[in-house]
């Protein structure tokens, strides 16, 4: 088997606990946020502690994985998820969201740098994401990782269209 680390100089991969039920809880519920999901429905603490608590962070078992993304320091910044994860034909979708006063600082691609060699564990051979074409930011940083367009999708997300981006591993 493929091992990985799951760090790099500046931030690690780590499985999400109990503690970070605060941010998940904020970053779910950011409805700025919705637009950029398939999600747009508030959770409950209550739901949310259920989910930390019942995930086995097995991508096979629960067809997903979801890291915390944290700093040297050890402080949360975001999440970094595989989900869609379909094992028959070897693909799955990513999602990183990163507090703001994290963005445009160059993690997401330290993200991806770390999620791609963690999928080739479970034989991932392509990755994707869709991206809404609002998100300028994200299209560019996924473009500057050597994800490519293969398509744009009329009102995929709901009021617009979308990239579907892909990356073979």
């Amino acid at each position: 088997m493929i091992m990985t680390d799951l760090s790099t100089l500046n931030l690690r991969l780590r499985a999400v606990e109990p503690e970070d039920l605060d941010l998940m809880y904020r970053i779910e519920n950011d409805t700025t946020l919705w637009q950029y999901g398939a999600s747009c429905v508030p959770y409950s603490r209550y739901a949310l502690r259920q989910y930390i608590e019942q995930n086995q962070n097995d991508l096979f078992r629960d067809g997903q994985v979801r890291f915390v993304v944290e700093n040297t320091e050890g402080e949360a910044m975001g999440f970094a998820d595989l989900v869609n994860f379909d094992p028959l034909h070897h693909r799955a979708e990513i999602s990183i969201v990163l507090l703001p006063q994290w963005h445009r600082k160059g993690l997401s691609i330290e993200i991806l740098a770390l999620l791609e060699p963690y999928a080739r564990i479970f034989s991932v051979g392509l990755l994707y994401a869709y991206v809404s074409v609002q998100n300028k930011p994200a299209l560019r940083m996924l473009r500057k990782a050597g994800y490519i367009e293969v398509g744009v999708l009329p009102c995929w997300i709901y009021g617009e269209d979308a990239y579907a981006l892909t990356k073979r591993l």
